[in-house]
C-alpha cells in the first residue's frame, strides 16, 4: 500500500483558490477606477475624432465650432463628458454658446444647437431700419423679418449626432479599443501571473485582491 502526504498540496490548492477568488474581488473593486480611466481616454479620443471629421468635411460640422474655425480644438462649441454609474459607463455631449461675431453686432449664440437640430429661425432688425445680406452673391435689403427654415442646411442637421454615433458604435470597438491598448490589457491579466507565487506561499486571498485591483485599475496605461 502506498500513501501520499497531501498536506502541502492541499495547502497550495487552498491558497490558489483563495488567490483566484481574491483576484476577481480585487478587479470588481477596481471597476469604478477603470471605468473612469476608460471614460477619460474615450472623451479625449472622441473630441479628436470629431475635430478630424470637421476638418475633412467642414460643410457638415462647421456649426459646432466658432465661425470659420471648423476642426479647431480651441473653437469647439461642444463639451463631452462621461459618467460612471452602477450600469456602467456613459458618454454624453452638450453644446456651448458662440461668442464670435460673424457679421453685424450680435453673435449667433445658440448656433450649434439650432443648426444641429434644424430649428427654424426668424431674423428681425433691432437697431437698424433694414436687414442686409447676400443671396446667390447679390446684396439684398429688407425691412421685414427674414425666416430661415433650416439655418444650417440638410448636410448640417444631425451631423454632430451622426459623427458621435459613428465613433461610439463603430470606431470605438473596431479601432479605438485596440489602438489605445485597452483591449490588450484586458485580454492579458499579467498581474495574476506576476503575484501568483505570493498567493501560493501564503498570501492567498489578500494577495489576489491586491493583484486584481492593480490589474484592472491599470487599464489604459494610466497610473
Amino acid at each position: 500500500m502506498i500513501t501520499f502526504d497531501l498536506t502541502d498540496f492541499n495547502k497550495d490548492m487552498k491558497n490558489l483558490i483563495g488567490y483566484t477568488k481574491g483576484f476577481v474581488e480585487g478587479a470588481e473593486r477596481a471597476k469604478p477606477v477603470a471605468m473612469a480611466k476608460i471614460g477619460a481616454i474615450t472623451v479625449q479620443a472622441l473630441k479628436e475624432f470629431i475635430d478630424s471629421n470637421a476638418r475633412v468635411n467642414p460643410n457638415a460640422l462647421h456649426h459646432v465650432y466658432e465661425w470659420h474655425q471648423a476642426g479647431s480644438p480651441e473653437a469647439r462649441l461642444f463639451d463631452i463628458d462621461y459618467a460612471v454609474t452602477g450600469l456602467g459607463l456613459s458618454v454624453s455631449a452638450t453644446f456651448r454658446q458662440s461668442t464670435v461675431i460673424k457679421s453685424g453686432e450680435t453673435p449667433f449664440y445658440d448656433k450649434a444647437r439650432i443648426m444641429e437640430q434644424g430649428i427654424p429661425v426668424t431674423i428681425v432688425p433691432k437697431r437698424a431700419k433694414a436687414l442686409a445680406f447676400e443671396v446667390d452673391g447679390e446684396q439684398v435689403f429688407t425691412k421685414g423679418p427674414v425666416s430661415v427654415s433650416n439655418p444650417g442646411g440638410a448636410e448640417v442637421q444631425g451631423s454632430f449626432e451622426r459623427t458621435f454615433d459613428l465613433f461610439m458604435n463603430q470606431y470605438f470597438t473596431q479601432a479605438f479599443l485596440s489602438a489605445s491598448g485597452i483591449l490588450d490589457h484586458l485580454s492579458d491579466p499579467k498581474e495574476y501571473r506576476r503575484f501568483l507565487s505570493r498567493g501560493l506561499k501564503g498570501g492567498g486571498k489578500a494577495a489576489g485582491v491586491s493583484a486584481g485591483y492593480k490589474w484592472l485599475a491599470g487599464v489604459g496605461g494610466i497610473s
